[in-house]
């Protein structure tokens, strides 16, 4: 049999109610939407890495008795030479003529930050606190040298607010001072 009903001409009591079509708020996700893309376009930002600007001079502007020869200033020249075991060897001037040193240094803030602090005042004073004649150094890390050891040296020259400084080769002599230094 069929279902199909016969009402015998009565209509129903429940009327059969209009479908409407599907309307979606889309505010509330909007919202959420850039508050994250706020959220993490500000933890990119404060994530990003510290990093202290380096300026390498080039392999042909290095102070150095090689040509071509660039002159520092050898009365605001300290050389770092960064040897094996934490060792520093510290001379001010040139090498072939030091004004002071060689002499061994330590990584400890009674050490290497104190000599850099100590010259660094007293260049300045020399030239009348011009910042643009401060203390030049020159850090030569040797082949045996950590990476630890370099990193140390820099945080110094932070620390010191030596604004001149590069990252230099050995040159043969310093070699040979830092195998003879013990």
């Amino acid at each position: 049999m069929s279902d199909a009903r016969n009402n015998f001409g009565k209509e129903s009591v429940t009327r059969k109610s209009k479908k409407l079509p599907v309307r979606l708020d889309l505010t509330a996700l909007v919202s959420i939407s850039f508050l994250l893309i706020m959220f993490f376009m500000l933890s990119s930002y404060m994530s990003r890495p510290q990093a202290m600007d380096l300026g390498m001079p080039s392999n042909n502007s290095i102070c150095s008795d090689h040509p071509p020869r660039i002159y520092c200033g050898d009365t605001r020249d300290i050389t770092l030479l960064l040897g094996k075991n934490n060792k520093i060897i510290y001379y001010y001037g040139l090498l072939t003529i030091p004004l002071e040193g060689p002499k061994k240094l330590t990584y400890d803030k009674n050490s290497l930050r104190k000599e850099l602090l100590n010259k660094n005042k007293a260049i300045l004073k020399r030239y009348d606190n011009n910042p643009g004649k401060g203390l030049i150094v020159l850090i030569k890390p040797s082949k045996e040298s950590t990476y630890e050891n370099l990193i140390d040296v820099l945080d110094e020259m932070e620390i010191v607010n030596v604004k001149t400084y590069a990252i230099v080769d050995l040159t043969l002599e310093e070699k040979i001072l830092l195998q003879n230094l013990k």
